[in-house]
C-alpha cells in the first residue's frame, strides 16, 4: 500500500497531501448563478434607497418614449463597474455584464450606450485668445455641476444650515486625447479647476493643458460661488494657492466668503517689510522647526491692507529677495482673530485636496478618460466625482452597520473586504434570500 501511494505521488503531478491521505485535485464546473461580487447587491440597494436615480433623471431629463434605458441606468452601471474593479466603461461588456445582470432591478446597458448617454450632456467649449496669442479652451457644465451639488445635499453630505470651508485648486490630468495641449509639466493633458468642500468635489471647470491656473480664475471662481449660493450653500472660509494671488480673485473671494487664506507671491515691497521683522516666534510643525510672524501689507498698489502670516526656515542657499539664509512663505488673509500658528496650521490642511485628486486619478478613472474631446471628458470627470461622493456616503453607513469595514477605506480595500464575496439569490418560503458564502456578518446592512 505504501509503495502504491509513493508511486502515485512520483508519477502523477496533480496529487496533494492532506494529513496522511492523498487525493486527486479535480476541477468541477457548475452552472449555478453565483455572483463573485455579492457586495454590489448592497451598493445597488443603497443607490436606490438614496433615490439617486430619481435625482439624476429629474435633472438630466428623459429620453424618447421608446428608450430601453434611462440616463440613471447608464450612470449606475458605470459606477457599479468601478466598484467591482473595472477602470473603464468597456469593462461592462468585457468582464462584468453577467455579474451586473444578477443584481435585482439593475438594467445593464452596453458600454456604447453608457458612453453615448454621457456624451449627450456635453456643453460647448469656450475659446479665448490670450495676450500672447495662445488659444485657451474652457468648458463649464452648469447642469452637471448643479446635479453634483444637489446629490451632496440629498445625501446630507452638505448642509444649507451651516457655512462651509472652501478650497480651490487646479489638477493636471495627463492624457493624449485629440484636443489635449501641452501642460507646464511637459506632457499633454487637461488642467481642470476644481473646488472642494471638506472631502467632496462641489464644482469642476475643465481647461486645456496650456491654460495656466491664473488664467481667468476670478471668472471661474465667481461662477463657482454663484452656483453654490444658488443651491443654498454658503462659504465661511476659502483657501487657495499662489495662483489665486490676484487682485480680481481676492475681490471675488471676499464677496462670497467671510474669510480667505491665499498663498502670497512675494515682491520687493513685501520683502522689505519682512526684513524689518524682529519678533519671530519659533514653532514646530511636524518634524520641522519654523519661525513665524505677521506683517500688514497692501498688495497690488491698492488701498486695502491685509495681514500676511510669514513663515521661514533655514536654508543654506539663502533667499535673494530678503538677502538672508532663510526661505520665506507668506499667507495673505483677512482673518484678524486666529494666531499666526493657527493660520499656518489651517492653511497647511489644504493638502487634503491632493488626497482627493489622488483618489480620483487612481480609483475613479480620471487618468483613463474615455472621450476624444475636452467638453465630453468634462462630463465623465463630474459623473465620477459624483460616484466618489456616493461611495463615501455608503461607506459611512456600511462602517456603522458592520464590524469589518472602516470609514477610512479606499475603494480597493473596500472592494476586497466587502464587495468581493460570492453570493447567490435563492427562493425559500416564498421569499427571495441573498445567500452569502462567507462568515462575515452582513446582517446589519439589511436595514439600510
Amino acid at each position: 500500500m505504501i509503495f502504491r501511494h509513493l508511486l502515485l505521488y512520483l508519477c502523477v503531478p496533480n496529487i496533494t497531501q492532506i494529513g496522511v491521505k492523498y487525493r486527486y485535485v479535480k476541477i468541477q464546473n457548475s452552472s449555478d448563478s453565483i455572483n463573485a461580487f455579492g457586495g454590489l447587491n448592497f451598493i445597488s440597494q443603497g443607490f436606490d434607497n438614496a433615490k439617486i436615480s430619481q435625482l439624476i433623471d429629474s435633472q438630466l431629463g428623459s429620453k424618447s418614449a421608446g428608450a430601453t434605458y434611462k440616463f440613471s441606468d447608464s450612470i449606475k452601471a458605470l459606477w457599479l463597474t468601478f466598484f467591482a474593479g473595472g477602470d473603464c466603461a468597456e469593462d461592462i461588456n468585457e468582464h462584468l455584464f453577467n455579474s451586473l445582470l444578477m443584481l435585482p432591478g439593475v438594467k445593464v446597458p452596453s458600454a456604447d450606450t453608457v458612453l453615448k448617454d454621457l456624451k449627450r450632456h456635453a456643453t460647448a467649449t469656450t475659446l479665448q485668445t490670450g495676450k500672447t496669442g495662445i488659444e485657451h479652451q474652457t468648458n463649464t457644465n452648469e447642469v452637471l455641476n448643479k446635479l453634483m451639488i444637489r446629490q451632496l445635499l440629498s445625501l446630507k453630505l452638505l448642509s444649507t444650515k451651516e457655512k462651509h470651508d472652501f478650497d480651490y485648486d487646479n489638477q493636471v490630468i495627463p492624457t493624449e486625447k485629440y484636443d489635449a495641449e501641452r501642460t507646464y509639466k511637459k506632457y499633454d493633458g487637461y488642467q481642470p479647476g476644481i473646488a472642494t468642500i471638506g472631502r467632496h468635489i462641489v464644482y469642476l471647470e475643465n481647461r486645456n493643458g496650456n491654460s495656466p491656473a491664473v488664467n481667468e480664475q476670478a471668472a471661474t471662481l465667481r461662477k463657482c460661488y454663484e452656483t453654490l449660493k444658488a443651491e443654498g450653500i454658503h462659504i465661511r472660509r476659502s483657501r487657495m494657492d499662489c495662483a489665486s494671488y490676484q487682485k480680481e480673485v481676492i475681490e471675488v473671494v471676499t464677496e462670497f466668503s467671510d474669510l480667505f487664506y491665499i498663498r502670497a507671491q512675494r515682491c520687493d515691497a513685501m520683502a522689505n517689510q519682512i526684513k524689518a521683522v524682529t519678533n519671530w516666534q519659533k514653532v514646530r510643525i511636524g518634524t520641522k522647526q519654523y519661525e513665524i510672524a505677521s506683517i500688514q501689507y497692501t498688495p497690488f498698489k491698492g488701498e486695502t491692507a491685509y495681514r500676511v502670516v510669514v513663515s521661514r526656515e533655514p536654508q543654506p542657499q539663502g533667499d535673494l529677495l530678503t538677502e538672508s539664509h532663510f526661505s520665506y512663505r507668506g499667507i495673505i488673509t483677512n482673518d484678524k482673530v486666529m494666531t499666526d500658528f493657527e493660520v499656518l496650521h489651517y492653511y497647511n490642511q489644504r493638502g487634503g485636496q491632493e488626497n482627493i485628486f489622488d483618489e480620483m486619478n487612481n480609483d475613479y478613472g480620471w487618468t483613463k478618460i474615455p472621450f476624444s474631446f475636452l467638453n465630453e471628458n468634462t462630463v465623465f470627470l463630474i459623473i465620477m466625482a459624483m460616484c466618489r461622493s456616493f461611495y463615501l456616503y455608503f461607506l459611512e453607513k456600511c462602517s456603522k452597520a458592520t464590524t469589518f469595514v472602516k470609514n477610512t477605506f479606499r475603494l480597493k480595500r473596500f472592494r476586497f473586504r466587502f464587495i468581493n464575496v460570492a453570493a447567490k439569490w435563492i427562493k425559500k418560503g416564498g421569499q427571495h434570500i441573498l445567500k452569502l458564502f462567507t462568515d462575515k456578518d452582513y446582517g446589519g446592512l439589511a436595514k439600510l
